[in-house]
């Protein structure tokens, strides 16, 4: 539960930050009730403080959105910069003043826009897509939240969106922007390449022991043996609470019965249909009129005619008339009422009357039934066990989860507390702070827990981390007990993997020196020597090159063909790209492509202009802020 509460968490405020979902604030809410919290402001927006605490807050969700674009192994500490820091409180300015403007432009949003905007949220809905009102209880509730508080701040924050989200709106792209722009990312180079690579250059260098021991002294933190500890650490997990759980024969059995539906395959027929469709708003004339057609169908089909033959050619249905009117097995629920209680009504093989419903009059032949069917008790047990244990370990958890996360606080001395409280194993571990150490448990690859456990304050004063989420409603807090810094290898133990970097590094560097040098040739009028096959490159479909290639390709010349360009690729050395023939699109390709990139240049521009609002916004604001102290413990 909380690991999914989690997920959708960071998934709603990314979209918040390009604006275009604007129910994000249900899991960032916690900055917006600090909003009138107490403590240090770092900014105030027309009079309206930004604490510290919601700036705080602000941070985690940011090192969260960045955890999920670029992975669990980042670094907290890319955020611990000046420029970082600044970045986030903008953030926090900008959705103030767009709460002020929604406020002062009196700008509201009716109950069914609110009910759309819940229903919207995936962490509320059922694995077919309905909404499922128990855990949108259950989630709120682990959030500390009413649904009327909760209704109220999503209400509020909907509207907030609402001025970015009309400016978007009204963007509008010329034709003859588009169609340039089309132009330009769909025109193909056909062009050759040839590369240097550093490997055949590797034999030329022959680096000496003074060149080894300055790249070892100007590169010393790749020679480092890794920050590393010993930690004791405990795992509060709903896997295990559901282990314990113990279930009476009769609470299954009585969970059984009670939710028999679950378990129970619903009656389901076949029937073929002859349609006489009537147009939304007919007449008492024209109803009856086909409800005559009908019944005329009705006698030939008793009389002995083929249905298939009359449906196929009197059937209004295009979905079925070809098939001869068969639709198929199906349920009672997936029909109209009207169709499916004549069809639910039929003797196999029977034909019924005329039946009326909103599309038209309906002669139903019943071709097949199947009956409904139901699971023994015996056969579902297991499954039922399984689920109740899932459940009652669920709200032990959730029950248990917070007075865990105080006792790992409160008494941060030490873990035993807290084991001795709930029934836990300490257990012991050696980590890395990368991660990259020999234990593969999950749980302590938790970049959370890592960046916790290496932090300053860990480090110095061996106290217990805050208990930290680690998958699916798991908790886990740990603690240092043993710290080896990072240390530098010595020189004698790395000298030949010094020796593999230094080659590498050097034969780089002649590939392009010789790489170039052709370069220069070519442009001068020599021959075109050595180059591969053609390639069709366009900046949709760039092949196997790397951006940066891509980019000068389409970035050079070609008033004059043959072009040339040279790009350097790091490891993969130098190359030179020979450009031949230049394809533009045609008329009809572009008027082809327009419809998708309208949908593509509109959501750019319209980013634009909201970030125009917000700047209009801040330019009429009065905002102060206080820099020196969001650097403050840093």
């Amino acid at each position: 539960m909380f690991d999914s509460i989690r997920k959708h968490q960071r998934l709603l405020q990314f979209l918040l930050l390009i604006l275009i979902f604007p129910a994000f604030a249900f899991f960032g809410v916690s900055g917006y009730q600090s909003f009138m919290s107490d403590g240090d402001g770092v900014a105030t927006v027309n009079g309206t403080k930004i604490s510290r605490q919601q700036f705080d807050q602000a941070m985690r969700e940011q090192l969260e959105r960045m955890r999920q674009v670029l992975g669990d192994q980042i670094d907290a500490k890319l955020l611990d910069t000046p420029s970082a820091r600044t970045e986030v409180l903008d953030g926090l300015i900008n959705q103030q003043l767009l709460l002020d403007a929604a406020v002062s432009k009196r700008i509201s949003v009716s109950d069914s826009q609110l009910q759309a905007a819940i229903n919207a949220i995936p962490a509320f809905r059922k694995a077919d897509g309905s909404f499922d009102m128990e855990r949108y209880r259950t989630i709120l509730s682990s959030q500390g939240m009413s649904e009327l508080g909760f209704e109220s701040q999503l209400r509020r924050d909907l509207a907030m969106q609402a001025l970015p989200q009309s400016a978007a709106l009204s963007v509008i792209v010329p034709r003859t922007i588009l169609d340039r722009l089309i132009l330009i990312q769909d025109q193909v180079r056909e062009s050759r390449e040839r590369v240097f690579l550093p490997q055949a250059f590797a034999s030329q260098v022959k680096p000496d022991e003074a060149q080894l021991r300055k790249y070892y002294e100007d590169n010393a933190t790749a020679f480092e043996t890794p920050e590393s500890a010993k930690i004791e650490y405990l795992v509060l997990g709903a896997q295990e609470l559901a282990d314990a759980v113990t279930l009476s024969a009769d609470d299954v059995k009585t969970y059984y019965e009670q939710n028999l539906a679950r378990y129970a395959t619903p009656e389901e027929r076949r029937a073929s249909h002859i349609l006489i469709s009537l147009p939304d708003k007919a007449d008492d004339g024209l109803k009856e009129k086909a409800r005559q057609k009908a019944q005329e169908l009705v006698l030939k089909a008793r009389s002995g005619v083929d249905f298939a033959a009359l449906a196929k050619a009197d059937s209004q249905d295009p979905g079925s008339a070809a098939q001869g009117g068969d639709l198929g097995f199906f349920r009672r629920d997936t029909m109209v009422k009207p169709f499916a209680d004549a069809a639910f009504s039929l003797k196999d093989g029977q034909i019924s009357d005329p039946v009326l419903s909103e599309f038209g009059y309906h002669v139903i032949k019943l071709t097949g039934i199947k009956a409904g069917t139901t699971r023994a008790f015996d056969q579902v047990r297991a499954e039922i066990e399984k689920e109740l244990r899932q459940q009652q370990a669920s709200r032990k958890f959730a029950e248990n989860a917070e007075a865990f996360s105080n006792l790992v606080y409160e008494q941060a001395d030490s873990l035993k507390p807290a084991a001795e409280r709930f029934g836990l194993k300490i257990q012991q571990a050696q980590v890395e702070r990368s991660g990259a150490g020999k234990d593969k448990n999950p749980v302590l690859s938790n970049r959370k827990l890592l960046d916790a456990l290496f932090s300053a304050d860990s480090i110095a004063n061996r106290r217990n981390t805050d208990a930290i989420e680690a998958g699916s409603n798991t908790l886990v807090s740990a603690r240092i007990v043993e710290y080896t810094a990072a240390q530098r290898k010595k020189f004698e133990s790395v000298q030949d993997e010094v020796r593999n970097r230094v080659v590498a590094s050097e034969s780089q560097k002649l590939a392009t020196q010789a790489g170039k040098k052709l370069l220069a040739e070519l442009r001068s009028g020599s021959k075109a020597d050595g180059f591969g096959t053609v390639q069709k490159l366009s900046r949709s479909n760039t092949g196997e090159l790397t951006a940066l290639a891509v980019a000068e390709v389409f970035k050079a010349s070609t008033d004059k063909l043959p072009a040339y360009v040279g790009v350097e690729n790091g490891t993969r050395g130098y190359a030179i790209y020979l450009i031949e023939k230049v394809v533009d699109p045609n008329d009809e390709q572009i008027a082809a492509r327009r419809e998708g990139f309208t949908a593509q240049i509109a959501q750019l521009t319209g980013q634009q202009q909201s970030n125009d609002l917000i700047a209009a916004l801040r330019s009429q604001a009065k905002i102060q802020t206080n820099l020196q102290s969001l650097d403050q413990g840093r």
